[in-house]
């Protein structure tokens, strides 16, 4: 049998991953072969680990028998109906995302990226910047998603005495559940944090933007193609925002030609939100705890429906 790793380790962390496999599975691992040769290598294999592009998938179905994502979005293999089951990382990136879009907005408020780039420059200001600073503590926040990431989020924001609701549309932990009840809410909101997947794309829509209270503060750590970026744009250079942290974008990298390049009232963090110290060994970890999981016919962790979206 083989497994095909899509996952680009590197070679501590493939070695390793060949150590724990049973005897009879051999590893073919994606950055080992050339590009040229990995998709008949792939279609050969009887478990993945890894995001291979979706049209490997076409036009026959591969020979798998459990496929393991790395990630834990997945929302660009909707249209595939697979006959084998299929796994993400669940919760595996949802506490450093959580930190991460915390983090850019506490400095945000405390505009600690504008102390940076005076540090770079080694200018001390200093006394004028302290009367532009905002608090964190007791913002009203509203948390677009009720999944592991945005629950992580709420358990950081409640530190700081901020005052959360989430939405989702069916989860009875949120407090909203429809753009209209959104949109009615944002007038009165200093935050809005999102952590939607992909599946939901331009929820954050122009109207919605536009309803958002002046000054307030936009972060996303979902996907980038859910917000109407234009829109946040505009909003940004018109002064209307006070503020956005960006952990994803509509496109990436960010075009050069891009505003939010320059815009001032911007950190960009660049999709690193999920990064942690051994993040391929966490990756492995999963992948071999599940594959003796199928192999024992166990149920899966983090078995998830493709065309579904969770």
């Amino acid at each position: 049998m083989t497994l095909f790793v899509y996952t680009s380790l590197d070679p501590a962390n493939r070695a390793s991953l060949r150590q724990q496999l049973p005897p009879d599975l051999e590893a073919v691992f994606a950055n080992e072969r050339p590009p040229e040769a990995q998709a008949a290598a792939f279609q050969q294999a009887d478990f993945l680990l890894g995001n291979p592009p979706p049209t490997w998938f076409a036009p026959h179905a591969p020979a798998l028998r459990f496929w393991q994502l790395d990630s834990a979005g997945f929302e660009r293999y909707a249209a595939l109906r697979l006959p084998f089951p299929v796994a993400n990382v669940g919760d595996y990136f949802a506490w450093p995302c959580a930190e991460t879009i915390v983090a850019g907005i506490l400095g945000l408020y405390r505009h600690i990226h504008e102390l940076a780039v005076l540090q770079s420059r080694r200018e001390w200001v200093g006394a004028p910047i302290r009367p532009r600073l905002s608090l964190l503590r007791g913002k009203r926040v509203v948390i677009l998603g009720a999944g592991a990431i945005g629950l992580a989020v709420r358990q950081q924001l409640n530190g700081f005495g901020c005052a959360v609701r989430l939405l989702a549309r069916t989860n009875p932990l949120a407090e909203l559940h429809t753009p209209e009840e959104l949109k009615a809410a944002l007038p009165t909101t200093d935050l809005v944090i999102n952590c939607l997947p992909g599946t939901v794309p331009g929820f954050f829509s122009a109207e919605l933007v536009e309803a958002m209270r002046p000054g307030s503060v936009y972060a996303s750590v979902g996907r980038g193609n859910t917000t109407d970026e234009p829109a946040l744009i505009r909003a940004l250079q018109t002064g209307h925002l006070g503020g956005a942290v960006l952990d994803v974008t509509a496109t990436e990298p960010l075009p050069a030609d891009s505003p939010l390049w320059t815009l001032p009232n911007v950190i960009l963090t660049q999709h690193t939100g999920g990064g942690q110290q051994h993040e391929d060994a966490g990756k492995v970890d999963i992948f071999l705890a599940n594959l003796r999981r199928f192999q024992q016919d166990e149920p899966l962790e983090n078995r998830v429906e493709l065309a579904r979206g969770y």
